[in-house]
């Protein structure tokens, strides 16, 4: 499986192939015989649970090789470039959210990413340490550190606006809670002051007699309809008015 990982063609000292597993495993840098071999991860995916990795292979004359982004010191630096142009997409999706399920779904991306750039820089890091006369790797050293730390101050601008649209989201439904409170407090008094008469009128069958039993049918019973409607409106209006602060 190890040569699966590491091409059968590149003429890697056999150290190198002796520490890689069956799965590529976090991002690290190995060094031996003036040869410099970096695992690295591609940009993560959304709900990608496994990383791909992506080897860069610095010979001993000096020559760049990458198993996936062609050769010379270019194909490291297009590794690079897709943590960049990845990071970029998210900010402008960043700019356009305005819900928090929108911030999720970034945060959900972004989280990801960012561990693995910070992971990148530190391998760059540790590669420049080790190999302290391969001058190239302190400019892409220097550039990762740029894209960890846009990541970070990514990460943070998010959190930070989910905060505020969860928390404006719990201040509508905790006023909406307190209006339909209110609304039925309203319900319940009415409902209380009608509830004797509408019982005793029940019990005892009262009905008063008004002489418009017989006058112009259905002329009355539309009009006590209409009356019945007019002051339910604005019993609806009354209950379910807004209380002042």
């Amino acid at each position: 499986m190890a040569a699966e990982l590491i091409p059968p063609l590149w003429k890697v000292p056999q150290v190198f192939r002796d520490r890689m597993g069956e799965q590529v495993g976090r991002q690290r840098s190995m060094v031996a015989d003036g040869h410099l071999l970096l695992v690295l991860h591609a940009p993560p995916k959304p709900n990608e649970n496994q990383r791909h990795g992506r080897f860069f292979w610095r010979d001993a004359d000096g020559q760049w090789t990458s198993k996936d982004r062609g050769t010379g010191l270019n194909a490291l630096s297009k590794h690079l470039e897709d943590y960049e142009e990845l990071i970029a997409a998210l900010d402008r999706l960043e700019e356009k959210a305005t819900t928090s399920g929108e911030y999720f779904a970034i945060l959900e991306q972004l989280a990801p990413v960012q561990r693995a750039a910070t992971n990148l820089h530190h391998v760059l890091q540790e590669a420049r340490e080790q190999c302290p006369d391969i001058r190239e790797l302190i400019n892409l050293r220097d550039r990762a550190y740029g894209i960890e730390r846009t990541a970070e101050l990514l990460l943070a601008e998010v959190k930070n606006a989910l905060d505020v649209a969860v928390a404006k989201r719990a201040e509508e439904q905790a006023a909406s809670s307190h209006h339909m409170s209110v609304s039925a407090h309203r319900l319940n008094l009415l409902a209380a002051f009608f509830f004797p008469i509408a019982t005793l009128m029940a019990i005892f069958g009262a009905n008063l007699r008004h002489g418009w039993e017989d006058t112009w049918p259905p002329i009355p019973m539309l009009i006590v309809i209409g009356l019945g409607l007019t002051f339910g409106g604005i019993l609806t209006a009354f209950v379910t008015r807004k209380p002042s602060r």
